[in-house]
Order: structure tokens, then sequence, then C-alpha cells
């Protein structure tokens, strides 16, 4: 009985020990999982997000008329396992530490994050296209000083292929050079007769 009048005699003291929510402001953990949010500027609608989600709550819609996309979390159907995140390979989607997830029936199909991703028109070509995303892009061209990352994430696949066969191009030895090179090389590589 003592024991129980000293921590009560303690608790009047100090004030209560434990989290006054939800009458109060509470904390959240430093790890929490909470609210799966999405960034347009990175997502490139792979789907690697949809195909590693265990609970099947990431829907990747593509437009009718090839304009873009529509991804849609549902937070009732997300089990929080962040596989998503794990997976997305341009780290589109990242989990906040909202997990005031408390809702009425009446409002579970409002409880979703949905980014609608329009495509844009290739900088050469026209044709529409999802841009690389800048992060992305910087690093693949990061070893390449002479192209710049913000004109190259602009072109379809197609015209970045044009544009590397054409720099390769200016780095490739004339043609006498190349065949006294081959010949070289072939000379090198024949057996010698003892």
């Amino acid at each position: 009985m003592a024991g129980f009048l000293k921590i009560l005699f303690r608790n009047l003291l100090e004030g209560p020990s434990t989290d006054p929510f939800p009458l109060g402001e509470t904390f959240s953990p430093e790890r929490i999982r909470g609210t799966v949010r999405i960034d347009p500027e990175l997502c490139m609608g792979c789907g690697m997000c949809r195909y590693s989600c265990t609970a099947g709550a990431i829907h990747i819609r593509h437009n009718e008329d090839g304009t873009g996309y529509t991804i849609t979390v549902w937070q009732d159907s997300c089990c929080l396992c962040a596989s998503c995140r794990h997976y997305c390979p341009t780290g589109a989607i990242t989990i906040d530490d909202n997990w005031h997830h408390a809702h009425v029936e009446a409002d579970k199909f409002g409880m979703l994050e949905q980014q609608t991703i329009t495509y844009e028109p290739c900088s050469h070509c026209g044709t529409l296209i999802r841009p690389i995303p800048l992060p992305l892009a910087r690093k693949l061209y990061e070893h390449n000083p002479t192209l710049d990352p913000d004109v190259i994430r602009h072109l379809c696949p197609k015209c970045r292929q044009i544009e590397d066969a054409k720099r390769n191009a200016c780095h490739l030895p004339a043609h006498g050079e190349a065949q006294a090179h081959d010949d070289g090389v072939a000379a090198s590589a024949s057996p010698v007769k003892k």
C-alpha cells in the first residue's frame, strides 16, 4: 500500500506521466509510418510501387487519350509496410508521420492520396513523354560535363539515342586509323609459329 501511495503522491506533484492524447497534443515517434505521399515531380509511372504493394492499395490509371496517368493510394487499404517506398526507383513515394487516420465510414472513399501527372512533348520531336526527374537526370549524367541534365531530360528515349550517337560519332577514329588499329589487333592475336 505504501508503494501505491508513493506513486500517487509523485504523480500529484509532477503531473501525469502518460500522453494526454486525445485531450491534448501528442508527439509522433521518429520512424512512425503514417500516410503515404507521392511527389508528382519524381513519379515516373513505372508501376514498381503497385507491383510491390502487398495490400493492393496502389492503382495507376493511364488516361485514355494518352496524355498522362493518375496514381492513387487508398489509405484505408494500405498496411503501411513501406514496400512502395523501398522499391520506388526515383524516391517519389514517402511515408510521413501523420498517423491520424480515424474517420467515419462515410469518408472512407476520401481517404486517399492521388496525383495526376501529365506528359510533356519531347523538345525535339514533340512525342508525348514523361520527362526524367531532374535529380535522377543529374545522377545519370554527372560524369558527362558536356551535357546539361535539365535539357537532356526533356528528350524522348529515341531523341536521347540520336544525341548520344552524335556525341559518340565525334570520338570515332578516322577510317584509315580504324583499319590500322584493326590490323594491329589482328596481328597481335595471330598465333606464332615455331
